[in-house]
């Protein structure tokens, strides 16, 4: 490639791609009882089952953006070898990492004037950011420049359809998606949440399903409803929060809908599971909107 793709680890994308495509990731960071982790580590193989598991023993964690220290020191280290730079953010409608990652890239300009440096807000989240990080990797190892591959991330991102639906509503109450009353209610009536990340970049609850198998088919119907023809040609993205069985029977309901081949899938990113939970599950495609 003629410049580097700088990241964050909401892009969800798994440990393999993300050294075949040499991503540049700024590891976002989450707590508990005062203990931090990274989501991410160069050179080492992530254990997101782990994460889970905590989470279903009874662990709170909160989250943060990634050391703006260390993220410094990698753009700074990519420029001073004379690198041009894209960032590919987490969406800003869910977290600030995007505004602080973009601010320390604007003062660079000033620094590094003869360099390219761009910025752009995916508005997304997880392996829905991720497949626009994808793309554009793709489009870059084709020779596409920096300014083509930027303005396809901007011309095209809100066609980047997010569906999601998560097995245990008291994860969304503690994270401010719904109330406490909701969250029983729901329970108790085993109702799932079907949800989506809007043109803003904030995730949503769109639809109320009974039972976890309805609530997985209703993301394939939001597919059916908008996904770009041909269905059956794209690259389908799936992210899940250790619930592997379940992604398992996403992919098989669009290949018999829809005949696709090609699946990307990978455990949720801690920072978006934190909020969440396990069993949280999400579908990403192209779409004639979001």
């Amino acid at each position: 490639m003629q410049f580097e793709i700088v990241t964050d680890s909401s892009c969800n994308l798994s440990d393999q791609m993300i050294r075949e495509f040499g991503l540049h990731i700024l590891p976002l960071t989450f707590m508990s009882d005062g203990e931090q982790f990274q989501s991410f580590t160069a050179g080492a193989d992530s254990d997101l089952k782990k994460f889970f598991k905590m989470m279903r023993d009874g662990k709170v964690f909160t989250t943060s953006l990634p050391n703006l220290q260390n993220t410094e020191t990698l753009l700074r280290g990519l420029l001073d070898d004379g690198k041009d730079i894209l960032y590919i953010g987490f969406s800003s409608g869910l977290s600030g990492t995007y505004q602080a990652t973009a601010a320390l890239l604007e003062e660079f300009r000033n620094s590094y004037p003869g360099q390219k440096i761009y910025h752009t807000d995916t508005l997304a989240a997880a392996m829905g950011e991720g497949l626009l990080v994808y793309k554009a990797v793709k489009m870059a190892q084709d020779g596409a420049t920096i300014e083509e591959v930027y303005n396809w991330v901007e011309d095209n991102k809100l066609n980047l359809a997010h569906w999601f639906t998560v097995d245990d509503l008291m994860f969304l109450f503690r994270g401010g998606r719904v109330s406490r009353t909701s969250a029983w209610a729901g329970t108790l009536l085993n109702i799932k949440p079907v949800l989506h990340v809007d043109d803003e970049g904030r995730l949503i609850p769109m639809d109320k399903v009974r039972g976890r198998k309805k609530s997985i088919q209703a993301l394939v119907d939001h597919m059916e409803e908008s996904a770009l023809k041909p269905v059956a040609d794209q690259e389908v993205f799936i992210s899940h929060g250790d619930c592997e069985d379940d992604a398992n029977y996403l992919v098989d309901l669009i290949k018999k809908r829809f005949g696709c081949t090609k699946f990307e899938v990978n455990i949720l990113d801690p920072v978006i599971g934190a909020h969440s939970g396990p069993g949280t599950l999400a579908l990403f495609f192209f779409a004639d909107k979001r």
